[in-house]
């Protein structure tokens, strides 16, 4: 009987844990596949770098334009309200709408669909040539069924149409060279 009290109490302990993380196949590197995406105006190539370590979230997006390479990452939480320092958006070089320097974005973010869907939502403050707004971002992260593909949605404040990006995983082996 005490054994399986004792088994009760963990699993109540730990089941808000696992709620805390992703599944695990969203870490790795993911390379975008442009023809069934939105244009990446601005760039040539992207691949998408996530790192889940319990509620820690990375993404790393690395990102090409013929010989100009640029690597921008965005750390947040999903246990709590995180600030993100000059938070990247994939478009601000096409748009020449760049994150106010010495602002943070405020950004939330949980897990979805038993784990494999990321929100991810942000207040980002901006600096554009007609004033300071003040942009919300809202994406989702979906990894597909069989764990080989992940599909990016980004719907903002300012647009009318959802951004969406598709993308294969990128085997270890590969990504390491």
């Amino acid at each position: 009987m005490k054994r399986i009290l004792l088994k009760s109490v963990l699993a109540a302990c730990l089941l808000p844990l696992a709620a805390l993380a992703g599944d695990p196949v969203f870490n790795g590197r993911w390379r975008l596949d442009p023809a069934r995406s939105t244009a990446l105006d601005g760039w040539s190539t992207l691949d998408l770098v996530i790192s889940v370590e319990g509620s820690k979230i990375t993404l790393l997006h690395d990102l090409t334009w013929h010989a100009t390479k640029v690597t921008a990452t965005n750390v947040f939480n999903s246990a709590q309200a995180s600030e993100v320092k000059n938070f990247f958006r994939l478009d601000q070089r096409h748009m020449a709408v760049y994150a106010r320097p010495n602002e943070s974005a405020q950004v939330t973010s949980s897990w979805l669909d038993d784990g494999r869907t990321l929100r991810v939502e942000a207040q980002v403050p901006l600096e554009t040539s007609q004033g300071n707004p003040t942009m919300r971002l809202y994406d989702e992260y979906r990894v597909l069924e069989g764990g080989n593909e992940l599909v990016w949605i980004e719907l903002h404040s300012t647009r009318s149409r959802p951004l969406v990006y598709r993308f294969t995983k990128v085997p270890t082996e590969a990504a390491t060279k």
